[in-house]
């Protein structure tokens, strides 16, 4: 039994798709609404909250297999939860920031989860993306009331990963033999600015996108309102207030563990158009 949660997000959902149409099984989806979730046929829906470690004995029954994204619960308990319910192999979303910004308070948090899997006694797979594509949904609201994007960096490109990607790489790692104890960083095939991906979104549209840069200063009293000011810090420090090579390294995980090129962020627009309409 393989259990997917975060079911319904970006990776989680797309994971599911995938493993459903290998015919791996069987399957089973972690959902805080198990009534109203769409999984794909044959996909067990159990309902359970990451934040509620007591609840969540009914959903890793008979599980072997975990995927977890990091930091959506107390990962610690997560984790025993996991080992006491005889789970062997967990495959776990982290941060390339572990590697590129170890400094950083959400990274030093992911490195500590990371550390806690290894010391777990259970196999893992620790996966690194790097920025999403979907972090461009912020500003879906903006685009539908055609009103102009404000975004800070606009000349700084980064590799942006398709959360399809890491979905492809954590369906591997879970399924096929020689991924456990390997820790992957991934990105997507070509580094994109802010403002080459709002020119994407606008070609999905077929409209004008207006855009904007604004300065770190704007963009922190924007951020420091949703994030809190340290994680809003962090997030403009990895956007391009303090990019290194590391950060900005292309690399080709994707294509080489999946055997399949990885999707550009022109893809993920193309794909989710809708969203911004």
């Amino acid at each position: 039994m393989i259990l997917v949660t975060g079911a319904t997000g970006n990776i989680g959902s797309a994971l599911l798709k995938e493993l459903r149409a290998r015919g791996e099984g069987p399957l089973r989806g972690l959902t805080r609404d198990a009534a109203r979730a769409v999984f794909p046929e044959g996909v067990e829906a159990v309902e359970g909250d990451l934040a509620e470690t007591a609840a969540l004995g009914p959903a890793l029954e008979g599980v072997r297999s975990l995927f977890l994204v990091s930091r959506l619960g107390p990962d610690a308990d997560i984790l025993e939860a996991a080992r006491q319910a005889g789970v062997e192999h967990v495959v776990l979303v982290s941060s390339i920031t572990v590697q590129t910004h170890p400094h950083l308070g959400p990274a030093c948090e992911n490195l500590a989860v990371e550390q806690l899997l290894e010391a777990s006694g259970m196999a893992g797979t620790i996966l690194r993306p790097t920025q999403f594509a979907s972090n461009a949904l912020m500003w879906a609201a903006s685009i539908r009331g055609r009103e102009t994007v404000h975004a800070p960096y606009a000349r700084t490109a980064l590799p942006t990963i398709h959360p399809a990607d890491i979905a492809s790489v954590a369906r591997v790692a879970l399924t096929e033999p020689g991924h456990r104890g390997r820790t992957y960083a991934l990105t997507g095939p070509e580094p994109v600015t802010v403002r080459q991906q709002v020119e994407a979104i606008a070609a999905a549209l077929g409209r004008e996108v207006r855009f904007a840069e604004i300065s770190r200063r704007q963009a922190r009293e924007r951020w420091a309102a949703v994030f809190g000011p340290e994680a809003a810090d962090a997030v403009l420090d990895v956007t391009g207030g303090d990019v290194n090579d590391e950060l900005l390294k292309v690399r080709d995980t994707v294509s080489r563990v999946t055997g399949v090129p990885a999707r550009t962020f022109r893809q993920w627009a193309s794909e989710n158009a809708d969203a911004f309409r």
